[in-house]
């Protein structure tokens, strides 16, 4: 555990030296978070005030939350262990007396421990003080999204890890990397909520673990799921994060039986 801790708190300290890049990512969240606020909200008012259970306070606080949780949960691109399998320093890693999958996951946990605050606060400033924001006003829904929030970040870094893992055998995977943040920007309700997209693709998206990324916690954390709803969600979220996490320690088995590194 003391190591885990180090890892942990290497990552933290990692992120926490670009200041600069934090702020920046902030502003652009920020900014997102008003196209989306009002591209959202006008489509609420187009449909009749109302479109797939969403009105309006509920729509902004949908754009608002998700625009709060992406830096912290990473839905974007990381390529962190398939540039160290290229370059042959995994082995060093995989010398370490720590657990491969478990060394990268405490890091990826005080990543975001650090960027929690500094990038998920101020487009919830912003949309307070532009569109505003109608959140809960009771501590459990709260309390539930923190920990759907922790589910998440798991499930994020499972999905990221086991993808990494596949430059055990592609040589670039630029290309499985592009189309894996395109599948799950679209599935897991960043663009838009799942219940606004067509049946066939809220089936699709329901038999993935992208949902759990960003649509589960944006619907604790504002109130929309509560009681057995978003204990039934919180369920769903660890299942995946059970089931992606133990394909991951397969897939990492099966690949280190025989290891070639590509980088000589």
């Amino acid at each position: 555990m003391r190591a885990l801790w180090a890892f942990a708190v290497g990552g933290f300290r990692r992120y926490a030296q670009y200041r600069s890049a934090t702020l920046a990512g902030a502003v652009t969240n920020s900014v997102f978070g008003l196209l989306r606020a009002g591209i959202t909200t006008s489509a609420v008012a187009s449909a009749g005030g109302r479109i797939g259970g969403y009105d309006t306070a509920a729509v902004l606080a949908y754009a608002w939350l998700s625009q709060a949780v992406i830096a912290p949960v990473h839905v974007f691109g990381w390529t962190d262990v398939a540039e160290r399998i290229r370059t042959g320093d995994l082995v060093t890693d995989l010398s370490r007396p720590v657990d491969l999958q478990l060394q990268f996951l405490a890091a990826d946990l005080g990543r975001a421990a650090y960027v929690l605050l500094p990038r998920g606060l101020p487009p919830l400033i912003v949309g307070g003080l532009t569109f505003g924001l109608k959140l809960p006003v009771t501590p459990l829904p709260y309390l539930l999204g923190a920990v759907s929030l922790l589910l998440a970040v798991l499930l994020s870094f499972a999905g990221r890890f086991l993808l990494n893992l596949a430059a055990f055998w592609l040589i670039d995977l630029r290309g499985a990397a592009s189309l894996y943040v395109i599948t799950s920007n679209l599935l897991c309700g960043l663009l838009v909520p799942v219940s606004w997209m067509p049946t066939w693709l809220r089936t699709i998206a329901a038999a993935t673990p992208f949902p759990s990324m960003v649509q589960a916690p944006v619907d604790v954390l504002s109130g929309r799921l509560t009681g057995a709803a978003a204990a039934g969600s919180l369920g769903v979220q660890a299942f995946w994060v059970v089931a992606v996490l133990l394909l991951g320690r397969l897939v990492l088995l099966r690949a280190t039986r025989r290891l070639v590194i590509q980088g000589g």
